[in-house]
């Protein structure tokens, strides 16, 4: 799974919709869908219930979302800790 396709998929869940995600992300929606369809491939679950007006979490999306944002978190520490220190010897 790449950090992409995490991002990709917070984006997704957050915005409900696939081309709401597109246009926040400022991606096309085919690339988009079918990342989150091989995120959900690797994962071996459904993660969104697909429907006329949108995508709606299913339980194993609100379990992954939780531990997505972690991830992506993390990495924005992990990114201004960097910065900090490079600072620090600058």
């Amino acid at each position: 799974m790449s950090l992409a396709q995490i991002e990709y998929f917070v984006a997704v869940a957050e915005e409900g919709t696939v081309h709401g995600a597109a246009r926040r992300l400022h991606i096309s929606q085919p690339p988009l869908t079918r990342h989150v369809r091989a995120l959900e491939d690797e994962l071996g679950a459904p993660l969104f219930e697909r429907t006329p007006r949108g995508m709606r979490l299913l339980p194993a999306g609100e379990v992954f979302l939780a531990h997505a944002r972690g991830v992506l978190a993390a990495i924005d520490d992990a990114a201004a800790a960097v910065r900090r220190q490079s600072a620090a010897v600058s």
